[in-house]
């Protein structure tokens, strides 16, 4: 099965000080074992974001350890994005929420998984269970 992977499993696996990166580095290794893996444009463009990281640092990298860029984003995948953030949105003022608020790129994230039948590697799987049910989920 396709693995796509969450930011945060990279950036886990980038910085030697982050308590998870023995963890994210078994489940690279791990989703590697199981089949390809791949990332959206979306992480792309946040793995850009890390301090100190450029292009030609994150294209090698993804091209040493094998993970695959699906740019292009599908209507569908756009739009299942939507219809969960929408969801969220109303959630949160439903509840009052208040304070920090998930952005677009992790519904995209979540909905490109969704819809192109892959599972999702991510630390952060509350957000992904509520919005993507669907959605299979491996946490590291």
């Amino acid at each position: 099965m396709t693995t796509s992977l969450d930011t945060n499993v990279l950036s886990a696996l980038w910085n030697d000080d982050d308590t998870l990166n023995l963890t994210a580095t078994a489940a690279l290794q791990e989703a590697q074992r199981q089949g390809a893996i791949v990332i959206c444009g979306v992480v792309y463009a946040e793995l850009l974001a890390a301090a100190g990281r450029t292009e030609v640092f994150v294209d090698r990298f993804l091209e040493e350890a094998g993970i695959a860029v699906e740019w292009e984003l599908k209507e569908e995948i756009w739009r299942t994005a939507g219809k969960a953030f929408q969801a969220y949105a109303t959630r949160r003022r439903r509840h009052g929420v208040t304070g920090p608020r998930r952005l677009l790129a992790d519904f995209l994230l979540g909905a490109h998984a969704q819809v192109s039948g892959y599972k999702l590697l991510t630390a952060d799987a509350g957000m992904y269970r509520s919005a993507f049910p669907r959605l299979t989920l491996e946490v590291m």
